[in-house]
């Protein structure tokens, strides 16, 4: 029973950071021109972030400081922990790559909003619109991610919390001086990082 509950938790799809690029580039070749860059800034801030997609549907231009190189989330913002405990505020640091794309982003976009991520029809995205994006990308680029019980999946699998999951692996395999203890992905302990993400560690 316990060995099953535990399994529960694990993470059990991710993307690798190839992949990810693949995702990146197909950003360019799926949907309406002017969405394109958006569907880009939204795969890459994800993937440097880990943010939840509840919680990066709720950013709004304001919360970038520093040109765009650092993302502050307020309390409010964040998932609420399972023992109802609010989380503190923290600020993000955003890689190079990532500044110069939500800045390149916001110079060129096609709507004004206070929400760093508009729809076609709304002045916000929502959850179900970035899952929908996520696989049509997918689609196109033909993601196959990797799964818990060693398989492969479909481009269907593809999707922000797979994504979030493919932020732990990178930082625990390709980023040097990242251990499971570095993990950003603000889990009320390292226990429960410990429990989702310990069997992506490449053995």
């Amino acid at each position: 029973m316990g060995e099953h509950a535990n399994s529960q938790v694990r993470a059990k799809v991710w993307v690798t950071p190839d992949q990810v690029e693949s995702l990146r580039s197909a950003s360019y070749a799926t949907g309406a021109d002017y969405l394109q860059q958006r569907n880009e800034a939204i795969v890459t801030t994800m993937y440097d972030t880990g943010l939840r997609v509840g919680e990066l549907v709720q950013l709004d231009i304001e919360l970038l400081r520093n040109n765009n190189s650092e993302l502050y989330l307020p309390t409010e913002l964040q998932k609420d922990y399972p023992n109802q405990n609010s989380p503190p505020p923290v600020t993000l640091e955003l890689a190079d790559d990532t500044t110069r794309l939500l800045s390149a982003y916001l110079t060129n976009r096609w709507k004004d909003t206070p929400a760093l991520f508009p729809s076609r029809s709304s002045e916000r995205i929502s959850e179900q619109g970035v899952r929908n994006m996520l696989r049509k990308i997918a689609e196109g680029a033909g993601i196959r991610p990797y799964k818990l019980d060693g398989s492969r999946g479909d481009p269907s699998d593809v999707t922000p919390h797979a994504l979030r999951h493919g932020v732990a692996y990178r930082m625990m395999n390709e980023e040097d001086g990242n251990t499971l203890y570095d993990v950003r992905l603000r889990h009320r302990s390292i226990q429960t990082t410990e429990r989702v993400y310990d069997h992506l560690l490449k053995v």
